[in-house]
């Protein structure tokens, strides 16, 4: 439960910055994920009205409320919008924007290491000031109550701007107790190791133990052995794929049903295959077939071939020119491909 609003399961798909639009989350639930959350998207172009985040960053598709696992029109999950920006009153607006524009919560990002995030003061920048983190937190709040309703807001942290640090467990207190945030998403890996080094689960298990709100777990969750053991060290509430899931979403399957066979070739192209029409229904043809070129190697890691004949398929659907190119290609994937000139 994120306070009144019931999560169907304990396995989310996290905020993937430039990834996670709707076909993203949709692919996830279709696999069992409970919840997912939207790539990170800045108050500011919201506040201001930037018409890319407003109409194509901000879009929640009607499947994604009703989609369930393998495609069952049933038990979609909630979608949650994650917003960054360091401004209370820019983030108590795009809270009402995203409030009115049918968000399930609002997640603000509080753990983001890019340097042009944290110049601003956003991000896990907000660690070195947080009355402000915990005023920027409660204006969230204020924002989605502004469009007459109560969504649970949430915070994704790191543990530190250093190593050693543990400045995230302490404003996690702050924030659940004087911001009213409704669960923190915690990352126990300091800001300036990024995705490198062991997560430290022993932190994560300290503030699961005195936290009072839910506490999700992501860092380092690669598979789903990762996942279970992370889980069980921590005692978290949920669990949030992030990497792990790109190209992946069998990874969802694997942890809610105990599911462990690898997906056959024709099952992963058939993946892939959906995700490039979902794309075009999104961006439009041109643009998708630029998107889907970061999107590629994701797939192609899980088709068993041999690695020169991997190398030769990703590298043809690099510089496919059209989407009915790459189609083609994928169509020949199961054939040796032939040596590049």
């Amino acid at each position: 439960m994120l306070g009144s609003l019931r999560v169907p399961n304990r396995v989310l798909l996290a905020p993937l910055a430039g990834i996670g639009n709707w076909f993203v989350r949709l692919q996830a639930k279709r696999y069992g994920a409970g919840m997912a959350f939207s790539e990170m998207i800045s108050s500011h172009a919201i506040h201001y009205g930037n018409r890319k985040t407003c109409v194509e960053m901000l879009r929640i598709h009607p499947d994604e409320r009703t989609a369930g696992p393998d495609g069952a029109r049933e038990g979609g999950g909630p979608v949650s919008i994650q917003l960054f920006g360091e401004n209370p009153s820019i983030m108590r607006s795009a809270a009402a924007h995203v409030a009115a524009a049918g968000a399930d919560a609002i997640d603000v990002n509080m753990g983001c290491p890019v340097r042009k995030v944290c110049k601003t003061g956003a991000g896990v920048g907000l660690l070195a000031d947080p009355d402000l983190a915990v005023a920027v937190a409660r204006a969230a709040r204020m924002g989605a109550a502004d469009a007459g309703r109560e969504l649970p807001v949430t915070v994704k942290l790191r543990s530190g701007l250093r190593p050693g640090e543990c400045s995230g467990f302490a404003l996690a207190h702050r924030l659940v107790e004087e911001a009213g945030v409704a669960a923190i998403t915690f990352h126990p890996r300091s800001a300036a190791v990024r995705h490198k080094g062991d997560p430290d689960y022993e932190l994560a298990g300290r503030l699961v133990r005195s936290l009072p709100a839910p506490v999700i777990l992501t860092g380092g969750l690669g598979d789903a052995a990762r996942v279970r053991a992370a889980h069980r060290c921590t005692g978290a509430a949920a669990v949030m794929l992030a990497r792990g899931s790109l190209g992946n979403p069998w990874l969802f399957r694997r942890l809610l049903c105990d599911f462990e066979r690898e997906p056959t070739v024709a099952e992963v192209l058939g993946e892939l295959r959906w995700t490039i029409d979902r794309a075009v229904e999104h961006f439009g043809e041109r643009r998708a077939c630029r998107y889907l070129r970061k999107l590629y190697p994701w797939y192609v890691v899980r088709l068993g071939l041999d690695p020169a004949g991997a190398k030769r398929l990703a590298e043809f659907l690099q510089t496919a020119e059209t989407l009915d190119a790459a189609r083609d290609l994928l169509d020949l994937a199961r054939l040796p491909l032939p040596a590049a000139a």
